[in-house]
């Protein structure tokens, strides 16, 4: 089956160089890449895990996994508060060397399917790697050393330059080219202070200006490690956050507030002044112009809206989710317009989102209906932005609660339940799972459907039928409506339009051409 190449990844970035001659009404970006994120089977399973996850990842169609790279877990001395002796941070070989093997394993594994590798080298770090606090419940991501973090993406880029020999065999390692700087640096798991406060200026957001540091100096460590032909997202940025303005070191912030601050951008795009500058270190923002010695830049984000329906438009200022997809690149345009630190046109990854469900999470999921229903409609809309190069899945399969809470507890149900399939032994796939490989929305507009789908399982590139079925209100017969629709496009997706009637249920039908398979999509109602 031919699968996702970064190859293909690298020419979908450049096509955003042409894009500011694509009209605004372009219906799509040229190429989706279909991403999905599953650490705890990746990464902190075994090797039979690893193989069976990205097994099952290729058969829905999977084509690039996003994978954390947490440096607490790869550098020595995690509790530490000095560094070990001699230690150098920015050499491969003075971590412990079975730390990297789940990822060295995870390359070889992945690229033997054909599936891209998407590593995300982030904090939280060693203790010794961060500055002290007296907040206890910030302390594990409190201000991390920049020069410290740019060592330990220099090892990394080293360890993945596709000319480093594996200590245990001497086998050469594949090449990694595909980056991502942090994870949601304005969600205080992820790093802190997130808010400051200072004389004559009051309180103003810090995550901003901490991570802008981080990210110069974990791109002078791709660059020290010759990668600076790959492609290098930026921000990850989580969609929502608790206040719109910083109150204090742990209140995560929202997105758009993020973004603007770290450019040293107010509410009105203009640049801060005087002590306002100051205090965010509004000096350091020219530093950013490194970003610039990248040949494939873009902008990661995660999309979530919680419980709440893809197209039910959030009404708060600075989120930024799957619902108002629009406002970010209007924003990213603003910012490169003003500070000219950002391409024009930037390309837009969607690289971390889900639902979900109930069953198991009584707090937090949707029905495991509403779940397929909403993995369909986010990934049409994320499909229709020209913009947008990539839509994710976060996870394959649930996560276990944290058994050491009461069962009826928030807590206990704090772990993501986002997966296509239940947890694990069980791994029972959810509709989710169906609508992810073979995806399918109808929108009716009078007595027309206009039907969007996607075929994630087929082979890349290949051109074959697909039947549109119908079955009328209060009907059992699905009846086959109008010509097959040629699947043309490179990865798979479709439309078309049929004459309909309300509450007519729609499915697509794909068959081999010697009937020894078929898959039927996920089932919409023309509403």
């Amino acid at each position: 089956m031919l699968r996702f190449s970064l190859t293909t990844l690298v020419l979908a970035c450049a096509v955003t160089a042409a894009l500011a001659a694509v009209p605004p009404t372009a219906p799509a970006a040229p190429y989706m890449v279909s991403v999905m994120q599953d650490d705890n089977q990746l990464v902190y399973g075994d090797i039979t895990q690893r193989r069976r996850a990205l097994n099952v990842m290729r058969g829905l169609g999977v084509e690039a996994v996003r994978v954390t790279l947490l440096w607490q877990a790869i550098a020595p001395g995690g509790t530490a508060r000095r560094k070990p002796r001699g230690f150098n941070g920015a050499n491969p070989r003075d971590y412990p060397p079975e730390l990297w093997d789940p990822y060295d394993s995870l390359v070889l594994e992945a690229g033997a399917r054909g599936i891209a590798v998407n590593f995300n080298p982030t904090g939280p770090g060693p203790r010794w790697a961060h500055k002290r606090t007296r907040v206890k419940s910030a302390q594990r991501s409190y201000k991390p050393k920049p020069r410290q973090f740019r060592k330990f993406v220099q090892a990394a880029g080293r360890r993945y330059s596709g000319s480093y020999r594996d200590e245990s065999n001497g086998s050469v390692l594949p090449r990694v080219s595909w980056w991502a700087m942090w994870n949601e640096p304005n969600q205080p798991g992820w790093l802190t202070p997130q808010g400051g406060k200072k004389r004559g200026v009051g309180r103003f957001a810090a995550a901003p200006h901490v991570y802008r540091e981080l990210l110069v100096e974990g791109a002078k460590g791709l660059l020290a490690t010759g990668h600076a032909d790959d492609s290098l997202l930026i921000a990850e940025l989580a969609p929502l956050g608790a206040v719109k303005k910083p109150k204090g070191i742990i209140p995560s912030l929202r997105p758009g507030l993020f973004l603007r601050e770290m450019f040293c951008l107010n509410r009105r795009y203009r640049r801060f002044k005087g002590r306002a500058a100051e205090a965010r270190g509004c000096d350091d923002v020219r530093s950013l112009r490194i970003l610039k010695r990248f040949a494939r830049l873009g902008f990661g984000h995660h999309p979530y809206t919680r419980k709440r329906a893809p197209r039910k438009r959030t009404r708060q200022r600075d989120v930024l989710d799957i619902s108002n997809v629009r406002a970010l690149p209007k924003a990213l345009n603003k910012i490169a317009r003003r500070t000219r630190l950002l391409p024009r046109d930037m390309p837009i990854f969607f690289t971390e989102f889900g639902y979900q469900t109930l069953p198991p999470d009584p707090f937090r999921g949707v029905s495991f209906e509403k779940q397929a229903e909403y993995v369909n409609e986010a990934e049409f809309i994320a499909w229709r932005h020209p913009r947008v190069f990539s839509h994710a899945q976060f996870q394959l399969y649930d996560v276990p609660p944290r058994t050491q809470f009461p069962v009826d507890t928030a807590a206990y149900w704090a772990t993501y339940q986002s997966g296509l399939f239940t947890a694990l032994p069980e791994g029972a796939p959810k509709p989710a799972a169906n609508a992810y490989k073979f995806g399918l929305v109808v929108r009716r507009r009078g007595g027309t459907a206009r039907i969007w789908g996607v075929a994630r399982f087929a082979p890349n590139g290949a051109s074959y039928p697909v039947a549109l079925q119908e079955r009328t209100p209060g009907s059992s017969t699905w009846v086959t409506s109008g010509d097959l629709v040629q699947v043309t496009q490179a990865q798979g997706y479709f439309r078309a339009r049929r004459p309909t009637q309300r509450g007519s249920t729609w499915r697509a039908v794909w068959g081999a051409p010697d009937n020894s398979r078929f898959e039927i999509s996920r089932e919409a109602v023309a509403r």
